[in-house]
């Protein structure tokens, strides 16, 4: 017998909140068109880079969550981690399957999650202090790296190859381990925390605030890497300072999320619940909802002016509104999204508690 079920915490509706926010910002990037207004392509382009970290930060909270969140288990590790491992490998196979029937016009995100949920198996237990500590200075230098790995000339050989995805994993896709993989050491950290308690919330949107408005301020001043004749110094300067400005949003959004649907006054607390209800039920079911999404946008491509295209504002709207309508619906009527409730009967999770605690629901 374990300690794996009694020790794991309730689910966090803030966190799922923030998770929910990040899938939205997807869809946005994904399918919004082209604008004329260079005001509208900015604003556009923060539901790019921003939303992705976002979902690298819940994921590493997620992590930390499962594992015991404030009290991690000491028994039952080896088979926490086996059970994990089982996930990542059926999400790269999913990504695989995906990219293989569907080809959607998107990078597909669930294999390269898959790839950094097996680097943070070693990593799962190491203290709050030396998660915070290393996500962050390994967040400091690895986006400069990436950049700097996506413009060699190895990197463009073996996209040339049937191993393309590997470059992508690690330097040249939309979504890099070695920049994934520190911002979930973060989330690890946070999990670790006391993520009900008004200090812990109050100090990480300060860390977000500060974050934010340091290197994003500092990262304008330096050329941007689509204007950039060569990857000199400034470039993967820049690619680092703006990730660390964007995951101090993410900070901020994490710490408004769970402020308001846990912290705030009963009142508020209501009236968010309600509000966000259907945005927590996406976080709820991620794997689902962006899995759900994929068949969509794929669905919906066609050829304009010679030219592939899955772009649509009446897409995005519809994927919003959808999403949100079928996460709501079926969490209050069926509970667990329908992939989450097979990756975690496939992984063995679903069993497992009911071996070590009849209780549970």
């Amino acid at each position: 017998m374990t300690d794996v079920a009694p020790r794991m915490p309730r689910r966090v509706d803030g966190v799922d909140a923030a998770r929910g926010l990040a899938l939205i910002g997807m869809f946005v990037a994904h399918v919004s068109p082209a604008v004329e207004s260079l005001q509208a392509a900015e604003f556009i382009a923060l539901a790019d880079e921003r939303p992705r970290l976002l979902f690298a930060l819940t994921a590493g909270i997620g992590l930390g969550f499962i594992s015991g969140g404030t009290r991690p288990i000491v028994d039952g590790r080896p088979e926490l981690r086996r059970q994990i491992a089982i996930r990542a490998v059926i999400l790269i196979a999913l990504g695989f399957v995906i990219w293989a029937t569907l080809s959607p016009l998107v990078f597909i995100i669930l294999d390269v999650y898959g790839v950094a949920f097996l680097l943070m198996l070693p990593l799962l237990f190491i203290r709050p202090g030396a998660a915070l500590g290393l996500g962050a200075g390994l967040l400091a230098v690895t986006p400069a790296l990436a950049e700097l790995g996506e413009r060699t000339e190895f990197v463009a050989m073996v996209r040339e190859t049937p191993f393309k995805f590997l470059s992508d994993w690690v330097v040249g896709g939309a979504y890099p381990v070695i920049v994934w993989v520190p911002v979930m050491l973060i989330g690890l950290a946070l999990a670790r925390m006391d993520l009900g308690s008004p200090r812990v919330v109050g100090l990480v949107a300060l860390w977000g605030t500060l974050a934010a408005s340091v290197f994003l301020p500092l990262s304008t001043l330096l050329p941007d890497p689509e204007v950039a004749a060569e990857a000199g110094w400034s470039v993967p300067l820049r690619a680092s300072l703006e990730t660390l400005g964007n995951v101090g949003v993410g900070l901020l959004v994490v710490a408004a999320m769970l402020a308001l649907l846990a912290l705030a006054r009963p009142g508020v607390r209501r009236v968010a619940g309600t509000v966000l209800s259907p945005v927590v039920a996406m976080g709820f079911m991620p794997l689902s909802i962006y899995t759900l999404h994929l068949v969509v946008i794929s669905l919906a491509k066609r050829r304009e002016n010679g030219f592939l295209t899955d772009d649509s504002w009446l897409l995005v709207i519809g994927l919003v509104v959808g999403s949100m309508a079928f996460a709501w619906l079926w969490r209050r009527y069926l509970g667990r999204g329908p992939l989450e409730r097979a990756l975690r009967w496939a992984s063995g999770r679903d069993r497992a508690e009911v071996d070590q605690s009849p209780l549970r629901g």
